[in-house]
């Protein structure tokens, strides 16, 4: 499964319309699109938001419930761990700290 940020940018710096449409209708996510967490920015202007799916049109698909409320940025992302493991075979050797 893919990992995707969503960065919302709640209209107008607005996070009440947000809130209550949550509030009152809940995530409203397809089938098969999972969240995964979210994080809100101090000024209640912004949502970091993780989702999963195999299927990047279920985005879209969620998006089109809330857009008229929230500009969206979508952003696949990788764990640490997997960009460890991409870049490990590129990096060179520590130095030997023996040699001095």
């Amino acid at each position: 499964m893919a990992l995707y940020m969503v960065i919302e940018h709640f209209k107008n710096g607005d996070a009440l319309p947000v809130y209550r449409r949550f509030r009152d209708r809940g995530r409203l996510a397809p089938a098969g699109l999972a969240y995964v967490s979210s994080w809100i920015d101090a000024d209640l202007r912004r949502c970091y938001q993780l989702m999963e799916t195999d299927d990047p049109a279920l985005l879209d698909e969620w998006i089109a419930h809330w857009n008229d409320i929230v500009d969206f940025e979508v952003h696949v992302v990788i764990t640490s761990e997997d960009a460890a493991q991409r870049v490990a075979s590129r990096l060179t050797a520590p130095p030997d700290s023996s040699q001095c």
